[in-house]
C-alpha cells in the first residue's frame, strides 16, 4: 500500500492513537504543500490577494505568514 493510500487509512481508524498521528502528519503535509504552492504563485508574480482569494484567508494573513521568511519562501516582497 502507497504511504498516501495508509496515511487515508489510518486517518479513519478507530485506535485514537493511530488516528491522531495520521491527523498530525496530514497537517505537516498540508502546511508543506501551501508554502510550495504559495512560493509558486509569488514566482509567477501573483499578488498577495490572488493567493489570499485561492485560500479563502485575508491578504494579510497570508503576507504576514510567508512574507516574512517564515516556511519556503524567503524573500519579504
Amino acid at each position: 500500500m502507497s504511504d498516501t493510500a495508509q496515511l487515508a487509512s489510518d486517518a479513519g481508524s478507530r485506535d485514537p492513537a493511530v488516528g491522531l498521528r495520521a491527523v498530525r502528519a496530514l497537517r505537516v503535509l498540508v502546511e508543506r504543500l501551501e508554502a510550495l504552492q504559495v512560493e509558486n504563485a509569488r514566482d509567477q508574480n501573483w499578488s498577495w490577494q490572488d493567493i489570499a482569494a485561492c485560500l479563502d484567508v485575508t491578504r494579510q494573513a497570508v503576507h504576514k505568514k510567508y512574507a516574512g521568511g517564515r516556511g519556503l519562501l524567503r524573500r519579504g516582497n
